[in-house]
């Protein structure tokens, strides 16, 4: 969990959106001037959309966040695929790009940016701080950092060469990646909401899978048993 989360919160493709999102503005037909004020306004979609994580997190619950927040992603950047792949082709050469065109494009990325960032964006720093039980908790903390801020690194240098050679595949690529992290999320990332650290590993023990890797201990299991998608412990 501590490399796989900062793993996956990497590959949806946040950060190169956020970095390159002048250059990618440009590229599909922007003004400087346009491209520069679209990438302001993802980046205030970006904080405003934080604040329905902070508001929706112990409302909804962090799986339903995840889930709901890879399928806005996923979708919006199929869409954005299949529109630069039409207008752009293989060729990278869109003709005379139409306004409202590019006013689509520009949408369906900041309705995907909003989906990262009441999901993964928080969540990827939250739920690690709360799933490890406190004996390997700063380990564990120390470990998804280094690979989160490893990942920024790897997928910031190589996305401007895959851009060139993928050109709308790019998103597709990422999409995919988002799909599989969702699937992830529902099959093994189990609920915290309002679980204490110190129970943390009596929801390991109970959880369909994870509970064949977790050293049983001492206290008793109080008739919690994990449903398979992992929602959460419920009582038997």
């Amino acid at each position: 969990m501590a490399i796989l989360i900062p793993f996956f919160q990497q590959l949806t493709g946040i950060n190169v959106i956020m970095f390159y999102a002048p250059v990618l503005f440009n590229t599909i037909g922007f003004e400087d001037d346009a491209a520069l004020m679209s990438a302001v306004i993802t980046g205030a979609v970006n904080v405003g959309a934080t604040l329905v994580s902070i508001y929706g997190v112990d409302k909804w619950g962090r799986r339903f966040l995840f889930l709901e927040g890879g399928v806005q992603m996923l979708i919006c950047q199929a869409v954005v695929a299949a529109c630069i792949g039409a207008r752009f082709g293989t060729n990278g050469d869109p003709g005379d790009l139409p306004k409202w065109y590019a006013v689509v494009v520009v949408l369906f990325i900041c309705i995907y940016v909003a989906g990262f960032a009441w999901s993964w964006g928080p969540l990827g720093w939250l739920v690690p701080s709360e799933i490890f039980p406190l004996e390997i908790r700063s380990a564990a903390q120390s470990i998804n950092v280094s690979v989160n801020m490893l990942f920024t690194f790897a997928v910031a240098q190589v996305f401007l060469t895959m851009l060139c050679h993928l050109k709308f595949g790019l998103f597709l690529f990422f999409a995919f990646f988002v799909l599989i992290m969702s699937i992830f999320v529902y099959f093994f990332l189990p609920e915290t909401k309002g679980i204490p650290i110190e129970e943390m590993n009596r929801v390991w023990k109970t959880h369909w899978y994870w509970s064949r890797f977790v050293e049983d201990l001492d206290y008793p299991n109080r008739g919690m048993e994990m449903s398979k998608g992992g929602q959460g412990p419920k009582n038997v």
